[in-house]
């Protein structure tokens, strides 16, 4: 009987997770959160009357589609930052596509070498400083930081954390590993307290006279400014201002937020009008206006509240080789305990 059961549970869940392979939807396995993400699928369905059926979680996507195998339901994936799709690549659970679409509006450095993944937004990580304690031009690249002057002064949130091992890959990219070694170990030195907290935890720590300096991604800066639920937070963000660094060499660094096509995907054309459209100027304008994110899309111009803020040069290192280096990146953070 309980065989009997088990079965029926096995045929029932198939029936569910089948039902959604159909020509007018779309399924999608997402990292970002639904007040986020979730406008950009009205307006594909607007702009398409394809479907978009979305589970969103936090954590644990990657182990699902690996347990579902070919039976999984989903079509595309959605994440942030490099690393976490570099996993998706190494698990082998994304496949290659070929969009004449995508290799117009997203330029190289943005996008897998072999098309298994393509940036959708662009997120700067960035220093910001006290208005009050720190000068204009006291800092303009990002090795400033080791600064004996700055000692006690900087605040950051753990390395280990996928934003600052992507910035530190970029600095081993930059100098070599032994350099930056050195970089992380006058950073740790120059620490205000132990690394703790989110990038929001950072400003508000500068807002509070903790510290004078953190790094940061751009985007907070714009949700703490316009936090009508916590409000204090837009005086977190009023206490600091953004510094974009190595505007005279390499560029800023910057990470993405991306997607790939599931290797098993049911509804792979729907997965690619998808992707496609996530870079057509209707949604990157979205991402500049509900994410405070940089479009990808290279004739899109900046939301007149991201230009505020300032243009910048970008650091133009393949998005694929701060996934490259994480690993060192993370033993340097190991080593000099940040």
């Amino acid at each position: 009987m309980k065989r009997i059961f088990s079965i029926l549970i096995i045929i029932v869940y198939t029936i569910i997770s089948f039902s959604a392979y159909s020509a007018s939807e779309v399924n999608v396995y997402s990292y970002r959160q639904p007040i986020l993400i979730d406008p950009f699928f009205e307006e594909f369905t607007k702009s398409t009357g394809i479907e978009v059926n979305v589970l969103h979680a936090k954590k644990g996507l990657l182990e699902r589609l690996l347990s579902e195998g070919a039976n999984t339901p989903a079509d595309l994936v959605l994440t942030v930052d490099i690393s976490r799709l570099k996993q998706f690549v190494e698990k082998d659970v994304l496949t290659p596509i070929e969009s004449s679409v995508l290799q117009k509006n997203i330029p190289s450095h943005l996008r897998d070498s072999n098309n298994r993944w393509f940036a959708l937004s662009k997120r700067a990580r960035v220093v910001v400083a006290s208005k009050e304690r720190v000068a204009t031009g006291a800092i303009e690249r990002i090795e400033d930081l080791t600064n004996p002057k700055w000692k006690g002064k900087i605040c950051t949130r753990p390395g280990s954390h996928a934003y600052n091992r992507s910035l530190l890959a970029s600095i081993v990219a930059a100098h070599g590993e032994t350099e930056a070694e050195e970089w992380a170990k006058g950073l740790v030195a120059n620490l205000a307290r132990k690394p703790e907290g989110n990038d929001r935890a950072q400003a508000k720590a500068i807002f509070e006279g903790v510290c004078d300096i953190a790094i940061m991604n751009t985007y907070y800066y714009g949700k703490m400014k316009f936090n009508e639920k916590n409000p204090e937070q837009k005086d977190w963000a009023n206490a600091i201002t953004l510094i974009f660094t190595n505007q005279n060499d390499r560029g800023n660094h910057i990470n993405v937020a991306g997607g790939g096509v599931v290797k098993h995907s049911k509804n792979k054309d729907n997965a690619i009008a998808l992707l496609e459209f996530l870079t057509t100027p209707k949604a990157q304008a979205l991402y500049s206006s509900i994410n405070y994110e940089y479009p990808v899309n290279p004739i899109m111009s900046l939301s007149d509240e991201l230009a505020s803020w300032g243009e910048f040069k970008e650091d133009k290192l393949p998005i694929e080789k701060l996934a490259e280096l994480a690993p060192i990146a993370q033993k340097i953070i190991d080593r000099v305990g940040w």
